[in-house]
């Protein structure tokens, strides 16, 4: 299968470390596919930027609809996920849903540590109906840049998080932050509890939904648009809107 990784970002190096942490969570036979928008924020970190990132992410995708299996989404907030569900015509996965399902399976409640601000993040598991099951969040003093550029420093920061969430009743802790993928790997060795990488729980979620081989829904707010007009988007995203 043909899986696409995108970021929802413009930084290219979060979209390489990515694509490095889904090539080392897939089957054999998988093939990740990774790409970067061609506008937008530098790094999500506003909802204003959010929201920006969410056009330049449904181009994006727009531009491999047909040409791949699955789609994971390479952004922490989960960016534009309910309307690529709609528009794509294949699953979409999220990665920081992914996790946080994962999370559920893993144990009795989860944690989830991020960059900075913790407030978005408390909005999306409660967008994604699994308040109940969170045990707390925790926000660190660095950037994803920092992240990218000294991994072991803020791997120091992220452990102690991870502790301190674990003595909150975390049974496991999401690394919520696209520029966190692969961190897992790095730092499991010392948590006290699982952590739970978004980009590997989703891709092996996309994985299985490609395997279950589930039709897309026909009615509903998640049927395909069809018949909508638009005015200067680009022709791949324009097409999927007019159906």
């Amino acid at each position: 299968m043909r899986l696409l990784v995108a970021n929802a970002n413009t930084t290219q190096a979060i979209t390489e470390a990515c694509a490095a942490a889904a090539r080392a969570a897939a089957s054999p036979g998988t093939e990740i596919v990774a790409a970067t928008p061609r506008f937008g924020p530098a790094v999500i970190s506003s909802r204003a930027e959010n929201v920006i990132a969410g056009h330049a992410l449904l181009e994006l995708l727009a531009e491999h609809a047909g040409k791949v299996d699955a789609c994971l989404l390479a952004v922490s907030h989960d960016t534009a996920l309910e309307a690529a569900r709609q528009m794509m015509p294949c699953p979409v996965v999220g990665m920081t849903e992914a996790a946080c399902l994962a999370g559920c399976m893993v144990g009795g409640r989860f944690g989830l540590v991020t960059f900075g601000g913790i407030e978005t993040y408390r909005e999306l598991v409660a967008r994604h109906g699994l308040s109940s099951r969170l045990a707390g969040l925790a926000g660190v003093a660095a950037t994803p840049q920092e992240a990218v550029a000294d991994p072991e420093a803020v791997g120091v920061k992220v452990l102690a998080a991870v502790a301190d969430l674990a003595a909150q009743g975390a049974d496991s802790v999401v690394l919520a932050g696209a520029a966190l993928a692969g961190f897992d790997r790095l730092l499991q060795a010392r948590a006290p509890v699982a952590l739970l990488d978004g980009m590997a729980c989703g891709v092996r979620m996309a994985e299985m939904l490609v395997a279950l081989r589930l039709p897309k829904p026909r009615t509903g707010s998640y049927a395909a648009c069809a018949g909508r007009a638009s005015l200067d988007l680009s022709p791949a995203l324009a097409a999927l809107l007019r159906g």
